[in-house]
């Protein structure tokens, strides 16, 4: 088949660019995708298609890019098609303010008053104290990562009790308030597929 044939079954003119292919192919990989329709061979069929043209656009591009530079077109393998979504943003740099020495000294006793009440089961008081210490170093990652850990804990202590739907509460604001921390992300996304929730 030529390449424009895998331009149009991804719903796309000959020459779109890479971003172009990229997008599309994943906004259509979503709908099709087994995970979604499980049981319907056609969508699947569809998939593998969509998958393909993807495939042989991207080594394409990378064929051509190379000869343009000059390199050999061994040298850039294309990527691995993934159906994943795109990972979020880098964080935007912001300049921390320097806590106190005040501050400094209610951030560590804070921290050890925290991790008293995870060791101990206690989630409700470790919660409200970990956002009353967020309210007051907004900026600190160390603080929001506190926050997102102890969120974490308790979603997955009211997994271990069957509180299916709490436990998801808890589980995605604890991703909503360190998206960028790829381990806790990882794990939350362990245990919402211990919930049977497909996060593609």
């Amino acid at each position: 088949m030529n390449i424009a044939y895998y331009y149009r079954l991804l719903g796309l003119k000959p020459g779109a660019s890479f971003a172009e292919v990229k997008a599309s192919y994943r906004r259509l990989a979503r709908v099709c995708h087994p995970d979604v329709n499980p049981g319907d061979g056609q969508a699947k069929d569809k998939f593998i298609e969509l998958t393909q043209a993807y495939e042989i656009l991207l080594k394409q591009m990378s064929e051509v890019t190379d000869t343009e530079l000059g390199f050999e077109t061994f040298s850039h393998p294309a990527p691995e098609p993934t159906v994943t979504p795109p990972p979020a943003p880098a964080p935007r740099k912001v300049k921390i303010p320097p806590l106190s020495p005040q501050d400094r000294v209610l951030k560590q006793s804070s921290y050890e008053q925290l991790r008293e009440l995870l060791k101990n089961k206690r989630f409700p008081r470790a919660i409200a104290l970990v956002e009353a210490l967020r309210d007051r170093l907004p900026f600190d990652p160390e603080v929001r990562q506190w926050q997102a850990i102890t969120y974490q804990s308790q979603g997955q202590h009211l997994l271990k009790q069957n509180q299916s739907e709490k436990a998801l509460l808890y589980l995605q604001k604890a991703r909503r308030t360190d998206p960028h921390n790829r381990r806790l992300c990882l794990e939350i996304e362990q245990d919402l597929n211990r919930l049977g929730i497909n996060t593609f």
